[in-house]
């Protein structure tokens, strides 16, 4: 759900000498790969087929949050729990660490393209089955579907955004990849939940509308993706399969250990308002209106969007700091807003703690991204996304879980309670590490 800082080199990198005899099975496959626009695509083409990606990361990303919004819905037509949600939700975040693993990689030998039109047709499938129907089993099938699309698109689409404006502008170190995979990442995780509340709030079929909407965007993003130009060049030998192992980046193991404390703090917030938020101002506040669900979660990520593209030059150790004393706050407001039953002060505490968790998240994938080595950086980001998505799923869920016994407005300040702590640890963490100034 976030971009990592990306090399300013786009260059292959040389495949390292084994660090032990007997450790060449342990190349990666993307060491074989070639890198760069195919002679016969023109400058024209590349910037073009950037601005074409860049939509269809953006369709794909605003997609895996159409429902939302529409959960209390769901829960109506059903009957399904709270804790029953974050379940369903859960199966979204199982789908993408699945597909980081499996497949995050393989577009560095097969090709960007080969990768991005597969997630793409996954998403079109999510999208047939959420409007196949409105039961439990669609439900968590469609959206593990739609995880599975959105792990293999991520990592695939950023690379390629930042190939084709290499070849579009050669030499040029400008932040403009970064700033653009972080909007149609973040941003469009935001759009999509604000454009299927205002479709469902024409009461126009609210099920069903907003997935046939985001089919068409979705058939555009395929149309997009097929004029792009490829920017790998497929190798004559391809490489053997093997599943993309996490890895521990190399330099200090402590600041590692933080940064993936951090990466699970910044999603516990995604997750929690992606799934249990929505349902919260339709039930406790009484507030019915689609349109206003969706702004909930549009506030959050559209708050973590906006500071990620703000501060791509500021130093990860700086992000770490603000966004530590910013979701801490965030937290405070939001759980006074829940308590106190006041929507205004809730969205306040949701756009602060949006803000924190973006600067969270970009210091966290900063620090792992600047200490792995080239070869290694996209197992490194593997496994600093495999925590965050644990973080997306399992405080979600058992929010869900303790709200079974307790008003959710409870349930949540047990929750904000329980991050602050994981928050005021990781603060005395990054000075031990020398992270922030004593």
């Amino acid at each position: 759900m976030s971009t990592p800082t990306l090399p300013r080199s786009h260059r292959t990198p040389r495949t390292p000498a084994p660090a032990h005899p007997g450790d060449e099975h342990l190349a990666r496959p993307s060491d074989a790969r070639t890198t760069g626009p195919r002679p016969a695509a023109s400058p024209a083409r590349h910037r073009a087929g950037f601005w074409l990606v860049a939509a269809a990361f953006l369709a794909t990303m605003a997609f895996s949050t159409v429902p939302a919004p529409l959960y209390p819905l769901y829960q109506a037509a059903d009957g399904f729990s709270t804790f029953t949600v974050t379940v369903v939700f859960a199966a979204y975040a199982v789908g993408v660490a699945l597909a980081l693993v499996l497949a995050g990689h393989v577009s560095d030998w097969l090709g960007r393209r080969r990768v991005l039109l597969p997630a793409l047709a996954l998403e079109l499938a999510a999208a047939a089955l959420f409007l196949s129907g409105t039961g439990l089993a669609t439900l968590l099938v469609a959206r593990f579907v739609s995880g599975l699309g959105v792990g293999m698109l991520t990592a695939t689409a950023t690379a390629h955004l930042a190939e084709l404006h290499a070849a579009h502008r050669p030499g040029d170190a400008g932040h403009r990849p970064q700033v653009v995979a972080v909007v149609a990442n973040i941003g469009g995780l935001g759009a999509g939940a604000l454009a299927a509340g205002a479709l469902a709030q024409t009461g126009v079929a609210p099920l069903r509308l907003p997935y046939l909407v985001f089919v068409a965007l979705l058939l555009l993003g395929v149309v997009g993706v097929l004029i792009a130009p490829e920017t790998v060049s497929r190798p004559a030998a391809r490489p053997a399969y093997r599943p993309q192992r996490p890895r521990r980046a190399g330099g200090d193991p402590a600041a590692q250990r933080l940064a993936y404390a951090a990466a699970f703090a910044s999603f516990a917030v995604f997750g929690v308002f992606t799934s249990v938020a929505p349902g919260f101002v339709g039930g406790t506040l009484h507030h019915t209106s689609r349109l206003l669900a969706g702004l909930v979660v549009f506030v959050v990520f559209g708050a973590a969007a906006a500071v990620q593209a703000a501060t791509t030059r500021v130093r990860p150790a700086t992000r770490l700091r603000a966004g530590l004393a910013t979701q801490a706050a965030g937290l405070v407001v939001l759980t006074a807003g829940m308590l106190a039953e006041r929507l205004d002060v809730f969205l306040v505490g949701g756009l602060v703690t949006g803000a924190g968790a973006g600067l969270l998240f970009a210091a966290a994938s900063g620090t792992i991204a600047a200490a792995a080595a080239p070869h290694q950086r996209g197992e490194a980001l593997a496994g600093l996304f495999l925590v965050a998505y644990l973080g997306l799923s399992l405080p979600a869920m058992g929010l869900g879980l303790i709200a079974r016994a307790l008003p959710q407005s409870t349930a949540m300040a047990v929750l904000a309670g329980t991050l602050l702590a994981l928050l005021a640890a990781l603060a005395v963490a990054a000075r031990r590490a020398g992270q922030t100034p004593r």
